[in-house]
C-alpha cells in the first residue's frame, strides 16, 4: 500500500478534481488487504456504532464507524492521504475567499476537532447486498468539515452487478450535474464531501456536492470510507 500511496500523481489529480469534480485514484489496496478489512465486518468489538439505513430512510443496507483506536491499515491511510488534500484544501478556501484554513498534519486537525467536541472516529465500512442502495447525501458531523474525503471499493467487480457511485452537483441557477462511477478493486475516489469551488468569467462561485451508491443488482458491494473530520 505504502509504495502506491507515495506514487500518486496529485498534480493530475487536482487537474480532475478541477475539471470533472472529482478524481480517480488507482488501485492502492491489495486484493489481499481489502479481503482483510472486508473480514473484520462481522468483528463487533471493532466498530462504534451500525447503522440501518431502511430504518432512518437513508437507503437499503447498513454500515459502521470504526471504533478507536482504527485498524492500523486505515489509520495509515487516513495520516498518509491527509496531508495532500489538506493542501487542495487551502486551496478551494483560498477560491472562495473564506478564511477557512487546514493544518498540514492530520493530528493536529482532529485536535481541532476534538476542542468543538467532534471526538468519534468517523472512517467507516459500507455493506449492500442485491436490492440495497445509499440516498444522495453529505456526510456532516458537526461544525468542523474537512472539505474532500475518499471512499475505497473492497469488493471485486465478479462479486456484484450494479452499485455504481454517485456524485450530483447543483449549480446556482441550472440543472444539477450526475457522475455515476464504477470502482474497481482497491481503488478509490476522490470527491467533495460538501461543495467545491467553479470557475466562471467572475471569478469561483460554490458548486453544492452530494454523493451515494445507485441499486446493486446482485451480489455484495463492500467499501470503505475514509472521512478526515471527527464526529460528535
Amino acid at each position: 500500500m505504502q509504495d502506491s500511496l507515495n506514487k500518486l500523481d496529485w498534480a493530475q489529480l487536482r487537474v480532475e478534481l478541477d475539471e470533472r469534480g472529482y478524481a480517480m485514484i488507482p488501485p492502492i489496496l491489495t486484493p489481499g488487504e481489502c479481503a482483510s478489512l472486508i473480514a473484520l465486518y462481522d468483528q463487533r468489538d471493532r466498530f462504534r456504532s451500525k447503522v440501518d439505513m431502511a430504518r432512518l430512510r437513508f437507503g437499503l443496507g447498513e454500515y459502521k464507524y470504526f471504533a478507536a483506536p482504527i485498524p492500523p491499515l486505515v489509520a495509515t491511510l487516513r495520516a498518509t492521504l491527509y496531508p495532500a488534500v489538506a493542501a487542495i484544501a487551502n486551496d478551494w478556501m483560498a477560491a472562495l475567499r473564506s478564511a477557512e484554513r487546514f493544518p498540514a498534519a492530520l493530528d493536529v486537525f482532529l485536535d481541532h476537532c476534538h476542542r468543538s467536541g467532534q471526538t468519534k472516529p468517523t472512517p467507516l465500512m459500507l455493506r449492500y447486498t442485491a436490492g440495497g442502495y445509499n440516498c444522495l447525501h453529505q456526510d456532516l458531523y458537526g461544525e468542523v468539515v474537512f472539505p474532500l474525503q475518499f471512499t475505497f471499493m473492497l469488493s471485486a467487480e465478479v462479486d456484484y452487478r450494479g452499485g455504481e457511485f454517485l456524485l450530483m452537483e447543483q449549480r446556482p441557477r441550472a440543472q444539477s450535474r450526475g457522475h455515476a462511477v464504477r470502482l474497481e478493486l482497491g481503488a478509490a475516489i476522490l470527491f467533495a464531501t460538501r461543495y467545491r469551488p467553479m470557475r466562471s468569467t467572475r471569478g469561483y462561485y460554490r458548486v453544492n456536492v452530494r454523493h451515494g451508491v445507485a441499486t446493486v443488482d446482485a451480489g455484495a458491494r463492500f467499501t470503505l470510507g475514509i472521512i478526515f473530520h471527527d464526529a460528535k
